[in-house]
């Protein structure tokens, strides 16, 4: 794992989508295609913004898929994710190939079918978060690392929900869901490569915990240790209670 450091969110997104933009081009010249996953919430604005203007992807070539959806939620509701996807990536590249969990469906078809679809081909890159409680998609602490199917229906713990009414997405910890529908553990790992957007000081106790302590499905997001693909972005608030020199992190 590389830990790269920026001096704010908007250095770190540029960054981060420059390897983005570079690791899809790749792998549509080597395979003629791209299989991606991406990630939503307040973390990945500036990021989804670099990487949407970057010129230079053949984004007919790219196909999406989708980490986690809260179940029971519309799509016009502001906290949907496909509604963000749509919004922040699909329509502004022109996207087509792409693959949305529908949480106001039967979630366990849902988790079946995009799971059948994910599961026919190696996806090439993921995009990802850490969430406030060290989360992994909506693999909340403690995470499943065993489980071998795609993705599942999850319980959203409090310290999860009160984050989402924190980022301005509901109102009130009542209006938040209680269950979602997340890629799984080994489904992340799965990509050939993965690369971790965390920006906001809000962030910073989770960026610590999850990489000074051992790997633990009690700190979801420190499995991403155990894969050698992954880059972490971090700026200088996200990062601030890191021991830099320990993990040997590069400052930018």
């Amino acid at each position: 794992m590389i830990i790269k450091v920026f001096g704010d969110k908007i250095q770190l997104g540029e960054a981060a989508a420059r390897q983005a933009t570079e690791a899809i081009k790749r792998a549509i010249s080597e395979r003629g295609r791209a299989r991606i996953i991406a990630a939503t919430g307040a973390s990945q604005f500036e990021f989804l913004n670099a990487l949407t203007i970057t010129p230079g992807i053949d984004w007919a070539k790219v196909e999406m898929f989708h980490l986690d959806e809260y179940v029971g939620l519309p799509i016009t509701h502001p906290a949907s994710f496909r509604k963000y996807l749509l919004e922040r990536l699909i329509e502004p590249t022109g996207l087509r190939n792409y693959h949305l969990l529908d949480g106001e469906g039967h979630p366990d078809e849902v988790c079946k079918r995009i799971g059948e679809e994910i599961s026919a081909s190696p996806v090439d890159i993921a995009f990802v978060g850490i969430g406030e409680n060290g989360h992994l998609a909506f693999n909340d602490p403690p995470a499943d690392f065993e489980t071998d199917k795609p993705y599942i229906v999850v319980n959203l713990d409090e310290t999860c929900r009160r984050q989402q009414v924190g980022e301005g997405w509901f109102a009130d910890l009542d209006d938040v869901p209680k269950e979602a529908i997340s890629m799984t553990v080994r489904q992340i790992l799965r990509a050939g490569e993965i690369i971790c957007v965390v920006p906001d000081a809000r962030k910073a106790r989770a960026v610590k915990t999850c990489f000074e302590n051992e790997i633990s499905p009690q700190f979801p997001a420190s499995i991403l240790r155990a894969h050698g693909g992954t880059t972490v972005y971090l700026d200088t608030e996200s990062s601030s209670l890191l021991n830099l020199q320990i993990l040997k992190v590069k400052k930018t």
